[in-house]
C-alpha cells in the first residue's frame, strides 16, 4: 500500500477503562468528553462491533491543528500500529477507541505529541504548553497484523509481476539469451527439477523440520551467492551471520522471497534465479551484471515472529 506506516501506541490494560463513563468534573472543551486518563474526545459517527487489538493496522484518515489555525497534518491518509502506550491520553488511545466507520474529536497534550507521536525532542518555540492540539480521524479500516501483511505481499506480487512482464517485453533479446544460458547450465550440471510457475528453479540438499515461514515473519538465512560461473559475489557464511528480513514483503529480490517461502526451518538448498526474479535489465553493480541469471546455496537457519518493544 503507498501509503505512510506510522506506529502508535495503546495498553491493552487500558482498552476497557477507555470505554468507561467520562470524568465526573466538567468538561475543559465545551461538546468534549473526558476518559479517565485524560483524553478529550468527541464522537461525531460511532457505530458497534469490534474495537482494535494491540498491534492491529489502522487505516486512517487524518487531521491535526494547533488552535484551529496551525496545520500541522493536513488531511491525508495514514497506517497506524497500536503498541504500548508512551504517556496517558495521548492519540493513540483515542483511536483504540473506535471501530470502523467512526470519525472523531481528539484534544491531547501538545507537548507529549510532538516529543512522542511526531518524534521531536522539544516542542516547537512557536508553541506554548496551552496551546489546544486536536486530531480529526476517521477509522476507515483495520486487520491483524497477520493479515495485512498477506495484503502487502499480495499487492507486491502484482506489481511484481507487472514489472516482469514489461521487462520482458522490453528486452526480448536478452530475455531469451539469459533463458539459454540458464537452461544450458542446468542441463551440464544434470540439475532436472521443474521450475515453479515463474521460472524459479530450487533444489533442496538437507531436510528441515517441515515447520516453514509465513509471510511477514522474521526469516534468518544463511546465503552464499555465486554467479553461473562460479564466482562468489556475496557470502554471509564469510561473515559470520545470516542476514534478516520479513518474508514475502519485498525487501530482497523476488527469487529469494519465492525461494525461501519453500522452505523449512534447518532446510539447505540451492535456488537458481533466472535474472528478471534477481537484478533484472540493471544488474546490482560489480560482479553482478544486468540480465545475469544466479544461483545462492541457502540455509534457512530460523523463523520467528516479529517483536514488539
Amino acid at each position: 500500500m503507498k501509503k505512510r506506516m506510522m506506529f502508535v501506541a495503546v495498553s491493552a490494560m487500558m482498552l476497557s477503562s477507555l470505554m468507561m463513563a467520562c470524568n465526573e468534573q466538567e468538561s475543559a472543551y465545551p461538546g468534549y468528553e473526558k476518559t479517565q486518563d485524560g483524553l478529550y474526545y468527541r464522537f461525531y459517527t460511532q457505530n458497534e462491533g469490534e474495537l482494535p487489538q494491540l498491534y492491529d493496522v489502522l487505516e486512517t484518515s487524518v487531521t491535526c491543528v494547533v488552535n484551529d489555525t496551525n496545520v500541522i497534518i493536513p488531511v491525508m491518509d495514514n497506517l497506524f500500529q497500536l503498541i504500548e502506550p508512551r504517556y496517558a491520553g495521548d492519540i493513540f488511545s483515542g483511536m483504540a477507541m473506535m471501530h470502523k466507520g467512526d470519525s472523531a474529536s481528539f484534544i491531547v497534550n501538545i507537548d507529549s505529541t510532538f516529543r512522542t507521536f511526531f518524534g521531536q525532542p522539544t516542542m516547537p518555540s512557536q508553541f506554548l504548553p496551552t496551546d489546544v492540539m486536536r486530531f480529526e480521524i476517521k477509522m476507515k479500516d483495520f486487520c491483524s497484523e497477520k493479515e495485512f501483511a498477506h495484503r502487502q505481499a499480495a499487492e507486491i506480487k502484482g506489481q511484481m509481476t507487472e514489472r516482469i512482464e514489461q521487462m520482458k517485453a522490453n528486452n526480448p533479446e536478452e530475455t531469451e539469451k539469459a533463458a539459454q544460458t540458464l537452461d544450458a547450465f542446468l542441463k551440464k550440471n544434470k540439475i532436472d527439477v521443474q521450475p515453479t510457475e515463474s521460472g524459479l528453479y530450487y533444489v533442496m540438499t538437507e531436510a528441515g523440520d517441515g515447520q516453514k515461514p509465513e509471510v511477514g515473519q522474521l526469516v534468518k538465512v544463511h546465503y552464499t551467492g555465486k554467479l553461473l560461473d562460479g564466482t562468489v559475489f556475496d557470502s554471509s557464511v564469510e561473515r559470520g551471520e545470516p542476514i534478516q528480513f520479513p518474508l514475502g514483503l519485498g525487501r530482497v529480490i523476488a527469487g529469494w522471497d519465492e525461494g525461501i517461502a519453500l522452505m523449512s526451518k534447518g532446510e539447505k538448498g540451492v535456488l537458481y534465479i533466472p535474472y528478471y526474479l534477481a537484478y533484472g535489465d540493471r544488474g546490482a553493480g560489480g560482479d553482478i551484471k544486468p540480465f545475469d541469471n544466479l544461483m545462492f546455496e541457502v540455509e534457512l537457519v530460523d523463523f520467528e515472529d516479529v517483536k514488539h518493544e
